[in-house]
């Protein structure tokens, strides 16, 4: 016989670290999140979010956005959270002592320990990803291996979890870890009716990449290889042999493969893979076809063979995919 969960009645306290430079974004994606948990459960208790600064006073985002806490960080008054959320910004590159410390303080009495983009960096000053796998945005990720080398860290998902610790990468992807967060605490039908509310996807599987491969991808200066870039993606169903493509540059395969990944970053082969597996999310996110029909017009020629590169590189099935990406309809009540 099937036994129902308790009920979790508790109220939990979530502290947003507020600082000079912050990005805004990072603070007010989680915000909006956690507010509006509590009551799509039926429950406005369930969270109680608070913002404070070191000292209280006011202070000024990184887009001059002025922001108000609710709280003095340094207070005594101010105790370890439920969940410790560290936004990223301009602020994280040289902080405070003061500030790095009262973030370890915090977090030592915390359940959970979230940073949001370049917040990372806060919470590897106070040593809280030492011996972690962590992320932050693609473009700070080797600067944080460089300086911390005891953190483990992966450019590729859109958020890490470790145990306490979650990481997130750059700005949105804090909304996608905060709505796990929150279908974690209250179910999968509050964080779907938060998403709703704000008019996005339920969640981004943690394990997808925080960018595309055109973007991961250097732009080739030599243009017969920035035109077969561009043939690629515009026809990811079609012969896409390293053979094929040195036809296209008119070079031979050797000094193709050879240039390409000079100038792209990346083999001709991992590209190729890299596009045919976003044409076919998008395609899974933006119609109604059959898998099969998806995996031929991406080039995969089976279903089974699209399936295996999506769990290798997503850790999903296409199904899966499908369900947790579809774009769901906004509420009336959005605004």
């Amino acid at each position: 016989m099937a036994t129902t969960r308790p009920a979790d009645t508790r109220t939990r306290t979530v502290l947003l670290v507020l600082f000079d430079g912050v990005q805004s974004l990072d603070v007010t994606g989680p915000l909006e999140v956690f507010s509006g948990g509590g009551p799509a459960a039926g429950r406005s208790d369930a969270y109680r979010v608070v913002t404070a600064s070191l000292g209280g006073g006011p202070v000024r985002a990184s887009s001059g956005l002025r922001l108000l806490p609710d709280a003095d960080l340094a207070s005594p008054e101010v105790e370890s959270p439920h969940t410790l959320v560290v936004p990223g910004g301009r602020g994280t590159r040289e902080p405070e002592s003061a500030l790095v410390a009262r973030i370890r303080e915090l977090a030592a009495g915390a359940e959970r320990v979230v940073s949001v983009c370049t917040g990372a960096f806060l919470l590897a000053e106070a040593g809280l990803l030492a011996g972690r796998r962590a992320t932050t945005h693609w473009s700070h990720c080797a600067d944080l291996a460089r300086r911390f080398p005891d953190v483990e860290v992966d450019p590729e998902p859109i958020y890490v979890r470790d145990g306490s610790v979650a990481t997130s990468a750059g700005v949105t992807a804090g909304i996608d870890l905060a709505l796990a967060l929150v279908e974690e605490d209250l179910g999968r039908e509050a964080a779907l009716q938060v998403a709703r509310h704000l008019v996005m996807f339920l969640r981004r599987p943690a394990g997808q990449a925080q960018f595309s491969t055109q973007l991961a991808a250097q732009l080739a200066e030599r243009q017969p290889l920035r035109e077969v870039q561009q043939w690629i993606a515009e026809h990811p169903e079609a012969d896409l042999s390293v053979e094929e493509l040195a036809r296209r540059a008119s070079l031979s395969p050797r000094q193709f493969a050879r240039a390409f990944a000079a100038e792209a970053g990346q083999t001709p082969g991992r590209y190729v893979d890299g596009v045919r597996l976003e044409a076919a999310r998008r395609r899974l996110e933006d119609s109604d076809d059959a898998v099969e029909s998806v995996a031929r017009a991406c080039g995969y020629g089976t279903s089974e063979a699209m399936r295996r590169a999506f769990v290798r590189t997503l850790a999903v099935s296409p199904a899966e995919y499908r369900r947790r990406f579809r774009p769901l309809h906004p509420s009336a009540s959005a605004c």
